[in-house]
C-alpha cells in the first residue's frame, strides 16, 4: 500500500488542500470537529471531481454507444478468423480505425477518478494512524480523528478491532453497524445503475455479446463492492457511497433525455416528445430539433419507435423537415384567403359519413312515406265522388280496365304484398272515405 501511496502522493496535496478548504466552511456552520463538516467536505470533494469528469463521461456514453453498434461486425470478424488470432485482433483495429471507436473510452471515467480515490484513501489512513500527510497539519488531524458520523469515527473500518476503534473514542457495534448500512446502499446503487442501464437503454433489436457482457458487470461490481468495503475507513465508504448516487442520477438523465436508439427509453423519450410537439405545433429546443433531425435522415432505416413517432405526426396532421423542426401538414390545412388579401390558414373539415340505419328504422321510414301517399289518394277519391255521384260504384268484369287493380298505389310506389305499408294503406282506406270496389270473383 505504502508502494501505492507514493506513486500518487503527487495528487495527496491538492486532494487534502480540498478537504482543508471544505471543511473551513463547513466548519464554521457546524463546529470543526464535528462529523458533518469533515462528512460533507468529503462529499463536496466528490462532487467538484465528478463535475470535473463530466466531459469525461459524455466521452464514454458515445463510446459506449458506438460499441454497442459495431457488435454485430464485430462477431462476424471474429467467426470469420476464428483460427487465425493475429488476423482477427489486424481486422478488429481496422474497424476501430474505420468507425473512429476506441473500447478504452468506456473506461476513462474511472480511471480518471482512481487517482483521486487512492489518494482519499491514502489522507484518510493517515488520519487513522496519526500521520500527518499534505496540507492537513497536527490541529487538523486531532480535529479530523474527533469526528464521528453516526457514531463511527471518520477513519475507523469494519474489520477493525474493538482496542483500535475505542482508541478512537467509539464503539466497535456503533463502527460495523455503520460501515455495513454504508456498503448495502453503496452495492445497491451500483447494482440499480447497471440494471437501469441493461434493462432501459439497451437495444433489444440487437442480441450482441456487449449485453451479455454487461448483464455479467451488474452482478459482479456489486459483489466486487461489498467485498472490499469491509476493508474500507468510514471516509472511503462516504466518498464511494456518494460517487455511486452521482453517477445513478446521472445516467437516469441522460437515459431519459439522450437514449440509445432502439431502446425502451428511446419509446418513452418519443412518446412525451410527440405529446408535447402535437400539444405546441413546435420542438421546444436545440436538442429536440437534433433529435427528430436525426430521425428524418434515417429515411427508411429508421427503428419501430422512430416509424411510430413518425406515424403519430402525421396522423396529427404535422409533417417534421430535414432541418428538425414540426410544422404542419399541406395535406391537413386549407388556405384561405382574408378581407385584406392575406392568405390564412385553417384545418379541413372532416367528411362525415352518413350514420347506417338499422332495419325497423327503414321499415318505419317506408310506411311514414306509404301512408303520405294513401292519404293523398284517399283525398282525391273524395274530390271524385262528390262531383260525380252518379256514377255507379260498382263495375262489371267486361267494363273494367286492365289496370283498374291498384293503379295509384303501385305510381306512387307502394310496397308490394306482405310488406307493412300495404297492410297500413289498405287498412286507412277501411277507416275514412269512400270505400274501395272490390274486383269480382274469378268462377
Amino acid at each position: 500500500m505504502d508502494t501505492i501511496a507514493g506513486f500518487f502522493s503527487f495528487i495527496t496535496t491538492p486532494v487534502s488542500w480540498v478537504i482543508v478548504q471544505f471543511h473551513t466552511v463547513y466548519g464554521a456552520i457546524f463546529g470543526a470537529d464535528t462529523g458533518w463538516a469533515w462528512g460533507l467536505s468529503i462529499v463536496s470533494l466528490v462532487i467538484l471531481i465528478r463535475i470535473c469528469l463530466i466531459p469525461l463521461f459524455v466521452k464514454q456514453i458515445k463510446a459506449t454507444r458506438a460499441m454497442q453498434t459495431l457488435q454485430p461486425e464485430m462477431k462476424k470478424i471474429q467467426e470469420r478468423y476464428k483460427n487465425d488470432k493475429q488476423r482477427q485482433s489486424e481486422e478488429m483495429m481496422k474497424l476501430y480505425k474505420e468507425t473512429g471507436t476506441n473500447p478504452l473510452s468506456s473506461c476513462l471515467p474511472i480511471l480518471a477518478q482512481s487517482p483521486f480515490f487512492f489518494a482519499l484513501y491514502h489522507v484518510l489512513n493517515g488520519i487513522a494512524t496519526g500521520k500527518t500527510i499534505g496540507v492537513i497539519n497536527d490541529d487538523l488531524l486531532a480535529s479530523a480523528r474527533k469526528a464521528h458520523i453516526f457514531g463511527a469515527p471518520l477513519a475507523a473500518k469494519f474489520m477493525d478491532s474493538s482496542d483500535k476503534v475505542e482508541a478512537l473514542g467509539a464503539t466497535l457495534t456503533d463502527v460495523r453497524v455503520v460501515t455495513a448500512v454504508m456498503i448495502v446502499l453503496m452495492s445497491f446503487s451500483q447494482f440499480y445503475t447497471q440494471r437501469q442501464l441493461m434493462t432501459k437503454n439497451v437495444d433489444t433489436t440487437v442480441k450482441t455479446p456487449f449485453m451479455q457482457q454487461q448483464k455479467m458487470l451488474m452482478y459482479v461490481f456489486p459483489v466486487m463492492f461489498a467485498v472490499f468495503g469491509i476493508n474500507f475507513p468510514v471516509g472511503v465508504l462516504v466518498y464511494w457511497l456518494t460517487t455511486n448516487v452521482w453517477t445513478m442520477g446521472q445516467q437516469m438523465y441522460v437515459i431519459r433525455n439522450n437514449p440509445t436508439p432502439g431502446s425502451k427509453a428511446q419509446a418513452a423519450y418519443l412518446e412525451r416528445l410527440h405529446k408535447h410537439v402535437t400539444n405546441h405545433g413546435k420542438t421546444r429546443n436545440r436538442r429536440e430539433r437534433a433529435i427528430v433531425k436525426a430521425i428524418v435522415a434515417k429515411g427508411r432505416d429508421r427503428n419501430e419507435f422512430e416509424r411510430k413517432f413518425i406515424n403519430g405526426l402525421t396522423k396529427s396532421g404535422l409533417a417534421a423537415q430535414p432541418d428538425g423542426n414540426v410544422v404542419k401538414s399541406e395535406g391537413s390545412v386549407a388556405t384561405l384567403t382574408a378581407e385584406d388579401g392575406a392568405p390564412t390558414t385553417t384545418a379541413a373539415p372532416k367528411r362525415q359519413q352518413p350514420k347506417r340505419q338499422s332495419k325497423a328504422q327503414r321499415q318505419s321510414g317506408a310506411a311514414k312515406a306509404a301512408g303520405g301517399s294513401t292519404a293523398a289518394n284517399a283525398s282525391d277519391a273524395s274530390g271524385s265522388s262528390d262531383s260525380g255521384a252518379s256514377e255507379p260504384t260498382s263495375l262489371s268484369k267486361s267494363e273494367q280496365p286492365k289496370d283498374a287493380s291498384q293503379p295509384a298505389a303501385r305510381k306512387a310506389g307502394t310496397p308490394k304484398s306482405g310488406s307493412g305499408g300495404r297492410s297500413k294503406a289498405q287498412s286507412g282506406q277501411r277507416k275514412g272515405g269512400p270505400q274501395r270496389p272490390k274486383s269480382p270473383s274469378k268462377k
